[in-house]
């Protein structure tokens, strides 16, 4: 019979890193676009955390998370300032390596999936405090204290950072074929075929890479897309047209209220990525004009 070993303090800390591994590549990926960088940025939190003293941190994630972020902006700000593109695109990247310094593929394609490519391409044109408030906070729901914090701002200019960059990735003006009118008459088929669970229609209004964030999670790709929008119809039953903080989108009322916003992103005449905000919180921030 095997003796049972103890873990050393340093295996532990290990173990409680790599249950946080894919959150924090995923904020990172989010951040940079760029797999190399998000494996270099991970790496370093994984450095900064074996150097500190975490055991009055009660919130691991959340310190981590905030590391990978500061690590992150300054990237992007160096970036910025040698004017660099990405170092790779976001499709056929290598996996990012762990601690122990193997690799884990099938969760970097993964992650890859999570993120379309038009969503990237919009983000590439915030500034770096921008991105990071639109990322942590409408992505990972880090509240704007904490991205202030990150940013060196007050949680309102950290409330605004993200308001701005919202429009501006909403901003289907920036997008081929951003006519307003035909916007408009794609999100209305859009309701149609979500109305009538008409799979094929919906899979056929929206770009093969779409990315749809909700409050619940992220869903990838037409197929998946349309499936929890077919899903949809008992709530769109009573969506109306609308522009959610300027874009062109949905509003649900339930019983009166205000239940939940959808926000979409287009490329061509095709949707690419949709912004359902759910919680009273997020759909609070929302600026909703029904049309």
């Amino acid at each position: 019979m095997s003796e049972y070993r103890i873990p050393s303090d340093s295996e532990v800390l290990a173990r409680r890193f790599e249950a946080h591994r894919p959150h924090l590549s995923a904020v990172a990926y989010r951040m940079l676009g760029s797999a190399a960088e998000a494996d270099d940025a991970v790496q370093e939190a994984w450095f900064r955390l074996s150097r500190s003293d975490t055991d009055d941190v009660a919130n691991l994630g959340g310190w981590l998370t905030t590391v990978v972020g500061r690590v992150c902006l300054d990237m992007l700000r160096s970036r910025r300032s040698r004017a660099e593109e990405p170092l790779e695109p976001p499709a056929g990247h290598t996996p990012v390596a762990d601690v122990s310094g193997g690799a884990d593929p099938e969760q970097h394609a993964v992650l890859a999936d999570s993120v379309g490519v038009a969503l990237l391409v919009v983000l590439d044109t915030l500034t770096p405090a921008e991105r990071l408030a639109f990322v942590l906070h409408d992505l990972f729901a880090v509240p704007y204290e904490e991205v202030g914090e990150i940013v060196g701002r007050s949680p309102v200019a950290a409330r605004q950072l993200a308001s701005r960059a919202r429009r501006r990735v909403r901003g289907a003006d920036r997008v081929p074929g951003g006519d307003p009118g035909r916007r408009r008459a794609v999100v209305d088929a859009f309701l149609a075929a979500a109305r009538d669970g008409d799979f094929e229609a919906l899979v056929a209004l929206l770009d093969p890479d779409v990315v749809a964030h909700s409050d619940a999670g992220v869903n990838t790709g037409a197929a998946a897309v349309a499936r929890g929008a077919s899903g949809f119809r008992h709530l769109a039953a009573v969506a109306r047209p609308a522009l959610v903080d300027g874009a062109t989108g949905l509003a649900v009322y339930v019983d009166g209220r205000l239940d939940r916003t959808l926000a979409f992103t287009f490329v061509g005449d095709k949707i690419a990525a949709i912004d359902i905000a759910t919680t009273p919180a997020r759909v609070a921030e929302r600026e909703v004009i029904l049309v």
